[in-house]
């Protein structure tokens, strides 16, 4: 019928009826639909994921209608699981189903942007000045032109430039940063590189060709667990999400698993229908807690003394009572449990652990001639002393004995756990206790703080001709956890109820979890673990690990799974999930990203110990070493102040130091040839006699500290950033809201090591420059804001630890507006540099100190005592007692052909990873061919990297986990060292070439490579440590198995050679803060937690529309019922938390889950949304870490010792923040900050 005369009653035809008269069938206008149909009607689907460090690492499908990116959804095309295991997807998230929203939303960055003032002072200098350097140099010759930018940070005004203006500005500071100053005042801090590896590796390439610092990230936002390195001498390794399915018992230990592991939680719930029992512990009731079939609340940091009470269970009721053949058997085999221990004698009588044995104590070194110092020696069951294969002193100077076969000099033995039974004497050996230790918001536990426990020893007479005592580590530990062995031991507990260290009744009364659910759920996991060989398991949570004495937390855990031989058995073992960590094809990025095809070593920094320095947080230090010493240590050998460690381990070369000397280290080469030595002799002999000095001991000098600062793929100053308020007055110098008093102001133990000044460098960085692609906290207190391309528009990949595949980001589209890509960005930047250097900077001779690495010899320094060549205890000797002192050659002009090419060291020198090395010859010549290669220039001949895309390649090409051929050769690599054949891991996939387009059609799954410890099978799901137990290759630790008992001399000192519950220290912020004036309402002090979010993911999404519409729209802090009713504060009121580290405002969430003296400001929200001003600080209101500040912990500073040693974010200090305390009060005045509030505080002011 006609459309118009539908329009008409009597014309209408009647239509069909159906289904008895209930349907009819209408021929009316559907032009309606239509629109719903164009709606979604699009022109192509790309695949792509999200870069936001969430480990969920999905693959989603992005819809494209004329350009535009309409919408996205989640990919179902993920490889198979075999039949007994549940597919992966779909995976995803409602925070990742928003991000199209960004592309054009009013946040989104269009255009380069500049600080008004800093661009007006830059066009006049160029005005003056045709050279840019000169240019930018008389800008920074003017302290009133410095000052008057840099106080205007965080204020606004920005105006719009172009990329040629901004890139030649940039160019500019960076040479005469570099020509005045040296390299490494040039910085650059970029987080997690797997979530977008390419991006990362387009900022860190540029950095390392000029010789800057690149800044470490996993150590500085706290998802650094040092417990692992400890244990096993690997930053991190865990199981797919896909394992869970294979557990038995699960504990969920801080992990709020469906919040945020949204796109693997079904695993989680999957496996309780095969019947796996699953705990909750978290202090709040949590999702997670709804998942769980039990639900225990321990007080909030005191989740090592949980943790150690159940290990008591377990060792007292399968390791004594009814012994566990099974985990006896595993201790033996794959621990340092048998390796024998030498006891100090006290003055008292008693005796202490000392270091751990070695076959150089014997007289004839037990026939071990290579390395005797670092082999570490057991009792065997026969009686007699024997070094066994795997120690370190194995891996390094000699071929095919590091492994974990059971033989030690080429007979196969079986090592004794306990002397019991074959001992000489029983002594009484001393043991520090902190649980007595007084803390106004914790409960303690009085008891002597030194238990003197009777062990089994044996007597041995050593090669110096002295008779000394030694004990097994098994031992140690049983008294460790007070059990009772039948010595006549007064302080080891008769039975659970005994309220004594570490039984279940102590525990109860240390963190408020009923004893009897202390004693079921360790004999359940244990009796688990038992009867299914190792299928218990722990899935830990970032936040156990932000507490200051996170090691002792993850300690008492990895414990328990190490007692019931869960680490390396499928289901089973440490499943710690933080942020994006498992860069998969790590070997084949290493050299795009570092530039180690044209030099080596990089410059790379601990960030932690960078911002405690450079962001002068360590002036308004209160906590001692003292305080944190043993009480069975010497406190004089340990005085001054923490930050004097900190420069101790840069000078040992135990951690890197930016930057480096207190001169230019382009420099040091024409002072070398005046006195007419090599630059690196020349450094030595300057050192010792102190005509050069280390840049940390002089921070305040004016010429020791970063001047340029890039930040990229990151919010630095709005999501991770400890210490916020010192980082804007020091690092920016703009305002800041600090409400506590320096040192120099007070009565707090000053440096000894560091040259105190009495004030300060305010405003140290000379320019801060930001990549984003919306306008974030960090890029409104940057001096410029370069847009880049969102990950819908880049061409990119992306690994997780969470699933075993590799998929990428495709650009859908192209950027939008003028943003770029990452990799565009920097390759211009590296093209502007090599045309403004030139006259200023040529080829150049550069000065790297580099710190004793793990993974090579120079992780074999020092063996026993630590000696320090500045007080004359020892020779400077590079590599053993000092930094390793390497001359880099650098060629200025040709940043940009070294930029955009593979270079030549790769050929020379091969490739590796993780301490082994192969030949990558083949690899290179193919990349020639598949990029093609450069046609004249330095880089002539050389394979091309003009693209991201081609960047991706190489990381494709190099990488055993995505090339079968590299895989084989790197497991033959392994082989040569551990004696065994291993490339039946990988030789079936040796055809296998995985390259970006594949990804693109589909994600693949990764191959078996030697450089992590899990397999990727079709039989197994990936678990971390599998390799070491069914491969026997053994771990990189000082005895080469899993490492209980931390034998270095500051970990005795410090009293964490075995593990121990520390309490939360006590970091003054809330007692030694400035008098604050009250408002009217109550004030008490709670204790501030900082957990992951459900609306956002780090600080993105936070000002996601969508997302603040499903959420609170803003800032909220979560307290309890109770602390509320006292502080009168209502669901929904503003509130102000504040210390002496400053201020934050936000809106309160009054809630029964919430346990009281207990707070939660849900992390990264960001300062840009519905955010008042702050009645203590007169400014806007702060973040979350405007109320923290790093506090490191001497122990993470110790290096040059087997699995103690540093790598880039493997280990070193870390930046912790749960100890803090606030003061909460109720807001009186909510001040918006316009004109009339902005008058009111001036007003107020005066």
């Amino acid at each position: 019928m006609s459309k118009l005369l539908d329009r008409f009653r009597y014309f209408k035809q009647k239509g069909d009826t159906f289904a008895d008269g209930h349907g009819q069938v209408m021929h009316t206008n559907r032009d309606w639909e239509d629109s719903y149909r164009q709606r979604w009607q699009f022109d192509k689907i790309v695949r792509s994921t999200h870069g936001v460090n969430c480990t969920g690492s999905c693959s989603w499908k992005i819809y494209v209608k004329n350009g535009l990116v309409t919408w996205e959804t989640q990919q179902t095309d993920y490889p198979r699981t075999r039949p007994d295991l549940p597919n992966h997807e779909p995976r995803g998230c409602p925070r990742g189903a928003s991000y199209s929203w960004y592309l054009y939303s009013a946040n989104r960055l269009k255009y380069p942007l500049v600080r008004k003032r800093l661009i007006e002072l830059w066009r006049e200098a160029l005005s003056r000045h045709s050279d840019p350097v000169l240019a930018w140099e008389s800008i920074m010759n003017d302290p009133q032109k410095c000052q008057s930018y840099k106080q205007v940070r965080g204020h606004g005004g920005f105006i719009r430039s172009s990329w040629k203006e901004l890139n030649q500005l940039i160019a500019a500071a960076n040479v005469w940063t570099i020509k005045t100053y040296g390299p490494d005042r040039v910085a650059g801090f970029s987080p997690i590189p797997a979530m977008s590896m390419v991006s990362y590796a387009a900022g860190t390439r540029y950095l390392s060709l000029l010789g800057g610092t690149c800044l470490s990230f996993y150590d500085w936002y706290c998802d650094l667990p040092p417990a692992s390195p400890m244990t096993w001498g690997e930053q991190t390794d865990v199981p797919e999400s896909a394992d869970w399915y294979n557990s038995a018992y699960i504990i969920a230990w801080g992990s709020n698993v469906p919040q945020t592991r949204t796109p693997d939680a079904h695993f989680f719930t999957e496996v309780r229908y095969k019947g796996t029992k699953t705990i909750a512990i978290t202090p709040d009731y949590s999702e997670v807690a709804k998942l769980c079939d039990q639900w225990l609340a321990p007080k909030q940091g005191t989740d090592s003394a949980l943790a150690m009470a159940m290990g008591h269970v377990i060792l007292k009721e399968f390791h004594l009572d009814n012994p566990s053949d099974y985990f006896l058997n595993y201790c033996r085999r794959y621990t340092d449990m048998p390796m024998l221990v030498l006891l100090d004698e006290r003055a008292d009588g008693s005796y202490v652990p000392g270091r751990m044995m070695r076959a150089s104590d014997l007289m004839d070194g037990l026939g071990e001639a290579n390395n005797p110092e670092w082999k570490t020696v057991a009792l065997n069951s026969t009686g007699e002393l024997v070094a066994p294969n795997g120690s370190i002193g194995f891996r390094w100077g000699e071929k095919g004995k590091w492994n974990l076969e059971p033989v030690a000099a080429g007979v196969e033995t079986e090592l004794s756990l306990s002397l019991l039974g074959q001992h000489d004497d029983v002594a009484g050996v001393a043991f520090p206790y902190f649980g007595g230790n007084e803390n106004p918001h914790f409960r303690s536990v009085r008891q002597e703080p030194v238990l003197v426990r009777q062990l089994p020893v044996k007597r041995l007479t050593l090669a110096d001709g002295s008779e000394r005592m030694v004990v097994s580590v098994y031992d140690l530990v049983l008294a460790n956890y007070g059990l009772d062995r039948g010595l006549d031991d007064g302080h080891s507990a008769n039975n659970y109820n005994d309220v004594k260290a570490y039984t279940p009744a102590w525990g109860e009364q240390i963190t408020g979890v009923p004893r009897r659910h202390i004693e079921t759920i360790a004999r359940e996991f244990a009796e688990t673990a038992h009867k299914t060989h190792g299928r218990s398991m722990i899935i830990l949570g970032a936040g156990v690990n932000h507490w200051y004495h996170m090691d002792m937390n993850y300690r008492g855990m990895i414990n328990m799974l190490v007692f019931c031989g869960c680490v390396g058995q499928t289901g089973g073992g440490w499943a710690h999930y933080v942020g994006q960590e498992k860069l998969r094809p790590q070997t084949g990025w290493l050299p795009l990203a570092f530039a180690l095809d044209w030099n080596r070593p990089p410059r790379q920094m601990n960030s932690t110990s960078f911002f405690y320095n450079h962001a002068s947080q360590w002036r308004y230090e209160k906590l001692t070493a003292q305080e944190l010493l043993s009480p069975l240590a010497d406190p004089a050998k340990f005085s001054g102040h923490l930050i004097d460690f900190n420069v101790h381990a840069e000078r040992m070369g135990w951690l890197p130091s930016a930057p480096q000397l207190n001169l230019n280290p382009l420099s040091v080469k024409a002072s070398a040839d005046k006195a007419g030595l090599s630059a690196a002799d020349y450094t030595v002999q300057a050192l010792k006699s102190g005509a050069i000095r280390f840049a940390c001991e002089q921070p305040d000098s004016g010429h020791n500290h970063p001047r340029n600062l890039f930040v990229w793929r990151s919010n630095l100053l709005g999501s991770s950033g400890k210490g916020h308020e010192y980082m804007l007055k020091y690092l920016l110098g703009t305002d800041s809201g600090i409400q506590g008093e320096a040192l120099g102001s007070s009565e707090g133990i000053k440096p000894e090591e560091v040259e105190w000044q009495s004030a300060a460098i305010e405003g140290k960085l000379d320019l801060l420059v930001t990549l984003d692609f919306r306008m974030s906290s960090t890029c409104l207190f940057s001096d410029i804001v370069l847009p880049t391309a969102t990950w819908y528009e880049k061409d990119d990949m992306n690994t997780s630890d969470m699933h075993p595949f590799i998929h990428p980001l495709s650009a859908a589209v192209d950027p939008a507006w003028e943003s770029k890509s990452d990799w565009e960005i920097y390759k211009g930047i590296a093209s502007v540099f090599s045309e403004v250097c030139v006259g200023h900077l040529g080829q150049e001779t550069d000065v790297v100190l580099h710190p004793l690495q793990h993974d090579s010899p120079a992780e074999l320094a020092q063996p026993f005592d630590i000696l320090d060549w500045r007080k004359g205890e020892c020779e400077l000797i590079p590599g053993k007692t000092a930094p390793n002192i390497v001359v880099v050659e650098r060629d200025y002009p040709a940043t940009y052909e070294r930029f955009t090419s593979l270079g030549p060291l790769l050929d020379k020198l091969g490739n590796g990873g993780k301490g082994i090395a192969w030949n990558t010859q083949d690899e290179v010549d193919f990349l020639g061919k598949l990029n093609y290669t450069k046609h004249d220039g330095p880089a002539k001949g050389r394979p091309r990297i003009d693209t991201a895309l081609d960047a991706s390649e190489v990381i494709l090409a190099l990488a055993p986990e995505t090339n079968g051929q590299v895989a084989v050769k790197a497991w033959q690599a392994l082989g040569e060292m551990t004696g065994r054949e291993h490339t039946h891991l990988a030789i079936n996939k040796e055809d296998e070439k995985i390259h970006f387009r594949d990804i693109q059609a589909q994600p693949r799954k990764i191959i078996s490579s030697p450089t992590w410890s899990g397999l990727e099978s079709e039989h197994i799901s990936y678990n971390a440590g599998y390799t070491n137990v069914h491969e026997l290759i053994p771990w990189r630790t000082l005895s080469g198995r899993q490492q209980l008992y931390q034998d270095h001399a500051w970990m005795r000192a410090f009293g964490e050679s075995l593990v121990a519950y520390r309490p939360p220290i006590d970091t003054r912020s809330v007692s030694e803060m400035r008098e604050i004036p009250p408002n009217g309402f109550p004030e008490k002090a709670l204790n501030f937690l900082t957990p992951h979010q459900k609306w956002g993911i780090h600080s993105i999404y936070s000002e996601n529309l969508l997302m603040l519409t499903l959420s609170r729209g803003g800032p909220i802090v979560w307290i309890s019922e109770a602390d509320a009713r006292e502080l009168g504060i209502e669901d929904n009121d503003w509130i102000e938390a504040f210390n002496a580290n400053g201020a934050l405002t936000a809106r309160a969430v009054v809630s029964q889950r919430v346990p009281p003296g207990m707070t939660m400001m849900y992390h990264a929200q960001e300062r840009i949304m519905n955010i008042p001003g702050s009645e203590v600080t007169g400014m806007r209101g702060g973040i979350h870490n405007s109320v923290t500040r790093v506090c490191p912990k001497p122990t993470h500073m110790i290096g040059g010792y087997a699995q103690l040693a540093y790598g880039f974010n493997y280990y070193g200090t870390v930046g912790s923040n749960r100890d803090e305390f606030i003061m909460i009060r109720k807001m009186k005045n909510i001040n918006w900050l316009d004109d009339e509030g902005r008058d009111q505080v001036q007003e107020a002011k005066k």
